[in-house]
């Protein structure tokens, strides 16, 4: 297995700052004051539009605004608010050069995942960039990996994912697709097991070692 393909948020990078601040000020521009960032983080990972309606009882019109508010902070300055998790620079480096092809499958708009890894300086190790689309026709996790998987040209059973999340984890099983979870993320190990991932690690470098065994 030769294609590595990356969750961003929580696997990458820690972007709880960039998004929790993206929600808050959307919320605040639709009338709702909410102070507790950390009640926020739910929104990491999952697409925006079930977020709203299901933390906020809003309708899929309000959802859609609260959307369009959260990527005005984040188009503007919450993408910079996010920072790579140690070793990631070098780690995508290794891969490369053991030969495998690099892809990030991400529930953030495509756009915002380009932005992210050209400012952390790391784009240019990876051979596709697939993320949500901002007319909403791609946003589930099943979704993205299968437009990642179209750009590789590739089947499922020929990549594996690297994810945090239960999200990531059940996108991958949906279609057959390997899934190993990292622990320091938004999710948990058990969340990530519950769901279909093989095996669930606490460092990437230890994600590295393993696919590397492999």
């Amino acid at each position: 297995m030769k294609t590595i393909l990356f969750d961003l948020d929580g696997t990458l990078i820690d972007s709880e700052e960039g998004v929790t601040k993206s929600v808050q000020y959307s919320l605040r521009k639709m009338g709702i004051e909410e102070n507790d960032l950390e009640k926020l983080r739910v929104f990491i990972g999952p697409p925006l539009l079930d977020s709203y309606m299901r933390y906020y009882g809003m309708s899929e019109e309000q959802a859609k605004d609260g959307i369009r508010f959260y990527r005005e902070r984040f188009e503007e300055t919450g993408y910079q608010e996010c920072l790579a998790y140690p070793y990631v620079k070098e780690i995508l480096m290794h891969l490369k050069e053991h030969g495998y092809r690099i892809g990030l499958a991400s529930s953030k708009p495509e756009e915002f995942c380009v932005s992210i890894l050209e400012m952390l300086e790391i784009s240019d190790y990876f051979d596709v960039v697939a993320g949500a689309s901002m007319d909403g026709k791609i946003g589930e996790k099943v979704q993205v990996l299968n437009e990642a998987l179209k750009r590789f040209s590739i089947q499922p059973e020929d990549a594996v994912l690297i994810g945090d999340t239960r999200f990531d984890a059940a996108g991958a099983a949906m279609i057959h697709m390997p899934c190993i979870g990292v622990s320091y993320g938004f999710g948990t190990a058990e969340e990530l097991i519950e769901n279909g991932c093989t095996a669930v690690f606490d460092t990437l470098e230890e994600v590295e070692r393993y696919l590397l065994r492999g």
